[in-house]
């Protein structure tokens, strides 16, 4: 069960078959801190979507990722780990191309820190983007 008062990791990442996040939390378990998934999600790439390139991919999986996930990410600190730098641009482009300008970043969302995934190699992100899980939503 997720905690509230406590921040989350939105792990993202994006590829030429989908879409796909990764929520998790450290809680503390028997006075020992212990990252647990909280939910998974992925979707596979529409057909005008996938001539996209790869910084617009990841951007577009962080707004798909962030409007799903706004139940559990409204009103709480998180950070975006992710393995493209490109979707730190998101939230403070002063010039967006016109396939981004449809994408804005819900209200509640003030510019989430983003660490680069080789900060915590241990989260196998890459087989949710990938992983056909038929557009579904794990909790």
């Amino acid at each position: 069960m997720p905690d509230f008062k406590l921040p989350f990791k939105l792990y993202i990442d994006a590829s030429g078959d989908g879409l796909g996040a990764e929520l998790h939390q450290v809680q503390i378990l028997n006075y020992n801190p212990v990252e647990g998934s909280i939910c998974l999600i992925s979707r596979q790439i529409e057909p005008t979507e996938a001539r996209y390139g790869e910084s617009h991919m990841e951007c577009l999986c962080l707004v798909w990722d962030l409007e799903k996930l706004n139940y559990f990410l409204e009103g709480c600190v998180f950070e975006v780990i992710t393995d493209c730098t490109s979707v730190k641009s998101l939230s403070n482009m002063k010039t967006p191309n016109r396939n981004m300008l449809r994408w804005p970043l819900p209200n509640n969302i003030d510019n989430p820190p983003y660490v680069p995934e080789e900060a915590f190699p241990q989260i196998p992100i890459e087989g949710i983007s990938v992983t056909d899980l038929n557009n579904t939503f794990f909790e």
